[in-house]
């Protein structure tokens, strides 16, 4: 086999000068250069060259410009590392598959994060964890939670306190009217809706439709029309979004079950801790009532 020699990238820089290759970040080029592999297209810098003086073969190794997405496992892992304490099943069960399903939202190349997906996720998360035992680990999970993947927790809360406080000062026709009237959260949805109509950085979500309901909820726009016009006035299908709303209710509905069966079982075991320290005490007095007869009789 010939001898392969390294050439370092200050000798390739001076030769053929800096040079940028739109390829992949693994390059094979045989000699006849019908051997090419490309896994990815995307802009990056060579970093490292080996050639052989008796061998037409070259192997170019380029480092890319961009990363790839982290999988679900490394996201759930960055959720569990960032809160270590033991959640409830009844509450830990849905959270681990809102994380699946939000991972898979967030890192789709037509994800771009918006207020009224930030309202629609905080409205779920804050029904979720209703009940739970401490309020300051609730809000731990919650920035544990958003922070796996990859976003800011207070920029959620933010926005949907934005949305919650524009949404109460809204009536049902008020609110199909935005595209008509100025202001900031009446720019975000026209920004919504462009992006939607032309279906660049726009993707749907059952978050998103929690968000347009919750914004309904907080104008009492209770009439069916009028989710009908605020979806044709974003440029979204109302047949998703009717369908993500039965979703949601009948997560909700079970929710609610849950949590009344936990609070049976918390009550049930309550009772029997309680039955078993009065028969304790019972005993004690029982023992020390025998023990000083016992004292007197001698």
């Amino acid at each position: 086999m010939a001898t392969v020699t390294s050439v370092s990238l200050s000798v390739i820089c001076r030769t053929y000068g800096e040079r940028k290759l739109n390829t992949s970040s693994a390059i094979y080029l045989g000699s006849n250069f019908d051997g090419v592999r490309f896994r990815s297209s995307i802009s990056c810098n060579c970093v490292g060259v080996r050639a052989s003086s008796s061998s037409s073969r070259l192997v170019v190794r380029c480092m890319s410009t961009a990363s790839d997405p982290p999988t679900v496992s490394e996201t759930k892992f960055n959720f569990l590392r960032a809160y270590k304490h033991p959640i409830p099943s009844v509450y830990n069960t849905v959270l681990q598959e809102l994380i699946v399903q939000q991972h898979l939202m967030r890192y789709k190349r037509s994800y771009r994060y918006d207020p009224v997906f930030a309202l629609g996720f905080v409205t779920v998360y804050d029904q979720l964890m209703e009940g739970y035992p401490s309020d300051e680990d609730r809000d731990a999970i919650f920035q544990a939670y958003i922070r796996a993947l990859n976003e800011e927790p207070e920029q959620y809360r933010i926005d949907a306190q934005k949305l919650e406080e524009w949404g109460q000062s809204q009536t049902a026709s008020s609110l199909v009217e935005f595209p008509s009237r100025e202001g900031e959260v009446e720019g975000i949805l026209k920004d919504i809706a462009e992006r939607a109509r032309s279906k660049e950085n726009f993707s749907y979500s059952r978050f998103f439709a929690v968000g347009l309901f919750r914004l309904l909820e907080l104008a009492n726009a209770t009439e069916p029309t009028v989710l009908e016009k605020l979806c044709a006035a974003l440029n979204i299908d109302k047949r998703s979004v009717d369908r993500d709303l039965d979703v949601y209710r009948n997560l909700l509905s079970k929710l609610v079950q849950a949590k009344e069966l936990l609070k049976e079982y918390v009550d049930r075991e309550k009772r029997k801790r309680e039955e078993r320290a009065e028969s304790q005490a019972a005993n004690e007095a029982i023992t020390k009532c025998l023990g000083e007869y016992q004292y007197v009789k001698n």
